[in-house]
């Protein structure tokens, strides 16, 4: 944990100067202190570029990474590097391209050596397929967990899909102006839409919930730029809804609304996103309100969540893209 710290804490630090060789350089400096003398440290260290279309990494006998490229192929990525001790000096840093690569699972040695429920076999037999497999991070742990016994060992992994590169087999775009009315009009067109999608009554509603949740943050908190301490504010004086149709007449920000289906393997999912144009958020805030579901600031954000597939904002925070799946 300490380490894990320090090293946000050194990224934060470098910003716009960041360098992959004088992050691992200074987490050496800090670690060796630490370590005792027969100790080690094994550790991943990643760099995604989506602007060169290529990944940086330095591994330190850590379990082999997977790639996914868009002909389904899984590339392992093993360690370049002996783990880290008080007497390391040298590393290397190796780079690929990942112009075709769709999805990435980068995880820990408790995930892949942990035991599984049948045939004295570990999850590393099983890791590849359930993988290959897997359109979400959802998905991923929900094979893991029901194929191992108990949990034996710390597990953590990271799976990031790259929708952009996905097989997208529609698109629909539609711009919305800033107004209360155009919130009922874009309700009544996603509603209309998703009657196209599915006859799940359960789906279409979550979709809607998300959507309305969604869409009305982009409108008010987006474009409008109405801060959660001044939106509770005007509700208890019962001004709020005179308040944002004041705010709206000088506004001219519209809000962008796309739907794409994607298929993976046999499976259709369906991903909205819905951007705006106010100047963003702090996005950091978000995993406090996930893990506080009783506070009413980001409650929104908060059901929006457990009513889909996953909510993913941008780093600006004035865009964000939420997924559901279709059933077979």
């Amino acid at each position: 944990m300490l380490m894990t710290a320090y090293i946000n804490h050194m990224v934060d630090k470098m910003h716009a100067h960041f360098d992959i060789k004088d992050l691992i350089d200074l987490s050496l400096e800090y670690m060796k202190p630490i370590l005792l003398d027969d100790e080690a440290l094994s550790i991943d260290f990643i760099i995604i570029n989506y602007k060169s279309v290529t990944m940086e990494y330095a591994k330190f006998a850590m379990p082999p990474s997977l790639l996914q490229s868009i002909d389904n192929t899984i590339t392992k990525i093993k360690s370049n590097n002996p783990p880290l001790s008080k007497y390391t000096t040298t590393f290397t840093i190796s780079n690929i391209d990942i112009s075709k690569i769709i999805k990435f699972l980068f995880y820990s040695d408790g995930v892949v050596e942990n035991s599984v429920r049948y045939d004295n076999k570990l999850y590393m037999d099983f890791i590849e397929e359930d993988f290959s497999s897997s359109f979400t991070k959802d998905e991923f742990r929900e094979k893991l967990l029901w194929k191992i016994d108990d949990q034996e060992d710390d597990m953590t992994f990271i799976f990031i899909n790259q929708l952009t590169i996905n097989s997208r087999i529609s698109h629909i775009k539609e711009l919305f102006p800033s107004t209360l009315e155009a919130l009922e009009e874009a309700n009544d067109w996603y509603s209309n839409i998703w009657s196209t999608f599915t006859n799940n009554y359960k789906l279409s509603y979550n979709a809607g919930v998300v959507f309305t949740e969604l869409f009305m943050n982009a409108y008010e908190h987006g474009n409008l730029g109405l801060d959660s301490e001044t939106k509770h504010k005007l509700l208890s004086e019962d001004s709020y809804f005179t308040t944002l149709e004041e705010k709206q007449k000088d506004c001219k920000k519209k809000i962008t609304v796309s739907i794409d289906t994607i298929t993976h393997n046999s499976s259709k999912y369906i991903t909205t996103t819905i951007k705006d144009e106010g100047e963003g958020f702090d996005t950091q805030i978000l995993s406090k309100i996930f893990r506080d579901k009783k506070n009413f600031n980001g409650r929104g954000v908060y059901v929006s969540r457990q009513s889909s597939l996953g909510i993913y904002y941008n780093s600006t925070g004035n865009t964000v893209l939420f997924l559901h799946k279709l059933e077979e």
